[in-house]
This record gives C-alpha cells, structure tokens and sequence, in this order.
C-alpha cells in the first residue's frame, strides 16, 4: 500500500477495495472510433501517460483482454463525470451496454463510494471492457480503480467498509451525545465547537460513504460530490474554531490567529465555489480548494508547536489527535496536484483520521474538562475554608459570637445555654502577660469543648466568655465543666478558675436568644456573687415574657 501511495497514476490499472485489478488505457472520443468498433479492439489507446495530464474531456477507456466469469461485478471509483456507459464484450462476440447518468450512477454507489456495475450473466465469458466517459474532471483520473470480483467478495468488501462507516458514524453519534450533555451544565463554547466539528465529520461521512446516495437515488453523483466539498470544508473551519476555543487567545495571537482566520475564510469560499461553479471549472477550483487545505495543514502545524511551546492544555493530546489528519491532508494534497498515485485506502482516509482526532480531541476535552472541575473544587475548598475562618475565632477555633447566632436562632424544641467566664481575668493578663493570657484563654476552650456532646454548638461569644448551646436533654452538666477546667495545666502551674451560668427554654426567634440569654447572664452573676468557681441555674423558660 505505500509503495502504491507514492507512484504516480499511470492510464494503466488501478487496483480497487476488492478483486482483480483491470488494466486500462484511455483515448480521447473525438480521436477514437465507435465504441462498438473500440472494444472490438480498433483505434490506438494511450496506456502510458498519466491520466490527470490529458485534461478535462470525454473519453472512451478500454481495458486488455479479460476472461471475467458471467455475471461478474465491475468497480470503479466514483469521480466528476457528467455520465459513464459501460461496454461488455462477450465470448461470443455478444454486447452488454449498462448506461451510466449521473442519477444512475449515484443508484450503483456501494459502500465507500464505489461505483458497481453488476454485468448480467449471458452464460459467457467477458473478454474485453470499455467505458464511455463524458464530461469528466479529470483532476484526479479518468477512471480510477477499476477491478472485477465475484458477488461474494464485493457483499465482504461492502460488509466491511459499512462496518467502517457505521463504526464512525456510532462514534460520532456519543460524542454528540456526551458533549451536548456536558456542555448543557459546563456551558464552555469549546464543546459546542466540538460539538459542530463532530456534527461536520458525520455528514461528512453520511455523503462520502455513498450513504446520502441510498437515501436520495434520484440525487445525481456529483451533487454528491459538490456535498462532499461542502461538508469536509465544514468540518476543516470547525476543527479550527475547537482549536482555538480549547487552547486559548495566547495560541492564536498575532500572525497565527490571521493566518488561521484567512485559512477558514478561503476554505470556506473555496468549498462554496467548488459546489456552485464546478463543471466548466472544475479542475482550477479543486486545485484552489486542495491549496486551501494545504494552508490548513501550514497552520495547524503552527498552532501544534505554539500550543506545545506554551505546555498549554493538554498539548500532547492535540498534537496526537491532528498528526493523523495533517498528514493524510498533506498526502491528499499532494494527489490532488499528482505528487502522488491514487490509492482506495487513500481516498478513504479522511474518514480514519478524523474519527482518531475526534476519539483523541474528546479526551482533550475530558481532560480539560476534570481541570475545570478541579478548578471548581479548589475555588469551593477555597471558599468553605474563608467562610470558616470568618466564622471562627481565630485564638481558640470555636465559632465567634455571630456564627454562634446564625446556626443557634431558629433550632426548634427547647435547648440549654451554658455560659462559662473565666474568674479574675484582668489578674490572670497582669501575672502571666498577654501571651500567656492567651494560652488560658486556649486551654479553658479546649475544655469547654471538650466537655460539649458532639451536636452542640460551642463558642467564644467575647473577651474571657465562652458558650455551649445543645438540646436541653443532652446538656452537659455545668460543674463537671467547671471541674474539667480547674484540672486543666496552665502555664506556670497558675491556678485558674471560671464561674458558669445556665438556662433552658425556646430558641426559635432571637427575642428567644435574648430571653435565653439574659437567663443565663443572670445566672452567671449569681455564680460571681457567690464567691465565683461555681455555676448556678436560672429558671427554665417556657413562655415569652410579657410586654
């Protein structure tokens, strides 16, 4: 296959998907005689030059002598020409004739766009073929890959490249499906870029493969070839809008992103040229159309080493994912200025290489799409993590006073309010200094804390003052709080002591707070007025208090 990728088309055999190649040579119509007297072996046919340097025209091209079972299937690839007749010429001297206009060529594509004609069986041999062409490009050849199979090779090469398309097809399809579903919750314009690029390829594919010849049968075949022009142009300009909405403004900045404008914009124009002009102009406008995709593959080398350069987005990705394109393009092209021979396989590329770079380039869009979502992650770890340091109290890491509000007010059924102050405070700064001060401060709320049940909400409402808020059933008791802290180590064995105050009732409203409150404060003075190192309960709440 590579050697046949490299050798130029001469006008002798081109082998074809399936069965034996059929040499053939090529005459001019107006220099050859009848096709009647043609196949019977008049006239001279040219069978070394290459059939793309004879220019547009009509021709008649005849192949050797043959010795082709009856009813054998003829293939040959489907090219611009405005209408094919088949001549067979029978052991017995007999004549076949299968007419070709563009509508009944578009009724014999096969999978793959292969052109069969099923030769009827006569009961003979056939010794000779000759093809009656008119109207053709011939920016690519004549006729090109003609061969000759029995009905069971051509249903296994059918079967195989259906397999092919519908592989591609289905591949298509999820990724349409996965991405839209992304993108309707991520909404990032490189999906539906991607998305547009996929939905390119397919119809791409759909025409291509000969499919949009089975749904449409009256549609002539270059029409569907004009199809193929728009639809492969199509997907060119989207594949460089992905690029540039996944890599970024920095890739395309400067001459890259006016090249890669210019690039879509001639695409574009040219396919559009192509479909509306082509028939008089064909070969200049294919030419013009080959040179933009030629331009295409300048800039997407450019955009491959800016983008790795850079170490933007997963860039070893891309740089996979467009490799097989740009280099079946960079093949392609040279085969449209006949650099290189036409080969099936070749012809066909398109569609292998671009359903690898939409498998690779939805990866890429995976992977950018799991940075995004670590982004996310970060940015709300980020965020919980302020939103907890603004609700705590940066000494001891207990809530402060308006986070213990917010989460306190509104709990419904009845809950108990312990406030702990520390005694002599003021005392305890001028013996031991602020630091230190602090360092009480830190141990008295590690035992508050740790005498609270796992549900309560434990807090530094200020200064030397602590809180605990729990449901009234599961209060702690306050002496054992007060116990806790006289045990407690502090710094230079001082010996500190806190008094504490408690009241149950409703917290539904903050006039509830403020009635559990002042319950407790009073409590508290009590403790204080009492000699402090104790804790007193006040009255248990039940109604609001009257105006």
């Amino acid at each position: 296959m590579v050697l046949a990728l490299i050798m130029p088309t001469r006008a002798g055999a081109q082998q074809g998907v399936v069965g034996s190649a059929i040499p053939v040579c090529v005459a001019r119509v107006d220099t050859a005689p009848s096709p009647v007297r043609a196949i019977r072996g008049a006239g001279h046919f040219d069978c070394t030059t290459r059939q793309r340097d004879l220019g547009p025209g009509n021709y008649l091209v005849r192949s050797g002598p043959l010795d082709l079972a009856p009813g054998v299937r003829v293939r040959t690839a489907s090219l611009w020409q405005e209408r094919t007749d088949l001549w067979a010429l029978h052991a017995d001297g007999a004549l076949t004739r299968l007419s070709g206009s563009g509508v009944e060529t578009t009724r014999r594509i096969r999978p793959g766009a292969v052109v069969e004609y099923r030769l009827p069986d006569r009961g003979t041999h056939v010794t000779r073929l000759l093809w009656d062409v008119r109207g053709a490009a011939n920016y690519r050849g004549v006729l090109l890959g003609a061969s000759a199979t029995d009905a069971d090779a051509a249903a296994r090469a059918d079967m195989t490249l259906s397999a092919l398309y519908a592989g591609f097809a289905g591949l298509c399809l999820a990724l349409l499906c996965y991405n839209l579903a992304l993108w309707s919750v991520l909404r990032h314009p490189f999906q539906l870029a991607y998305c547009a690029m996929v939905a390119a390829l397919l119809a791409y594919a759909f025409s291509s493969s000969g499919a949009l010849a089975w749904a449409w049968p009256g549609l002539e075949n270059n029409t569907r070839l004009r199809v193929n022009y728009l639809t492969l142009a199509a997907s060119a300009v989207a594949a460089l809008l992905f690029a540039r909405t996944y890599l970024g403004g920095a890739v395309f900045r400067g001459a890259v992103g006016r090249a890669a404008a210019a690039i879509a914009a001639a695409l574009t124009v040219s396919a559009i040229a192509f479909a509306g002009l082509a028939g008089s102009s064909t070969l200049p406008l294919d030419q013009i159309y080959a040179l933009s995709f030629a331009g295409l593959a300048v800039v997407g080398g450019m955009v491959l080493v800016r983008a790795w350069a850079g170490g933007g987005p997963a860039a070893w990705l891309f740089t996979l994912a467009w490799a097989a394109p740009i280099t079946f393009a960079v093949l392609r092209i040279a085969g449209n200025f006949g650099l290189v021979g036409w080969h099936f396989w070749l012809d066909q590329s398109t569609v292998v290489a671009m359903a690898v770079e939409a498998l690779l380039s939805s990866l890429a869009v995976a992977h950018r799409v799991l940075g995004l979502a670590r982004e996310r992650d970060m940015a709300r770890a980020a965020e919980a993590a302020a939103l907890m340091l603004a609700a705590r109290d940066p000494l001891t890491g207990l809530l402060n006073r308006r986070a213990f509000l917010e989460r306190g007010i509104g709990r419904d059924g009845r809950h108990a309010l312990l406030i702990v102050d520390v005694d002599h405070f003021k005392q305890v700064n001028d013996a031991l200094g602020h630091d230190r001060g602090d360092e009480v401060l830190r141990t008295i709320a590690d035992a508050v804390a740790a005498a609270a049940p796992p549900d309560a909400l434990v807090a530094r409402l200020g200064g030397e003052e602590f809180a605990i808020l729990t449901a009234e059933d599961n209060a702690p008791d306050p002496r054992d709080v007060l116990a806790d802290i006289r045990r407690r180590r502090m710094p230079f064995d001082l010996a500190v002591t806190a008094s504490a105050g408690w009241c149950a009732g409703p917290i539904a409203t903050e006039s509830d707070w403020k009635r559990l409150y002042r319950g407790a404060d009073r409590a508290l003075f009590e403790a204080k007025a009492m000699g402090r190192d104790r804790a007193r309960r006040a009255p248990a709440l039940d109604l609001p208090e009257a105006a």
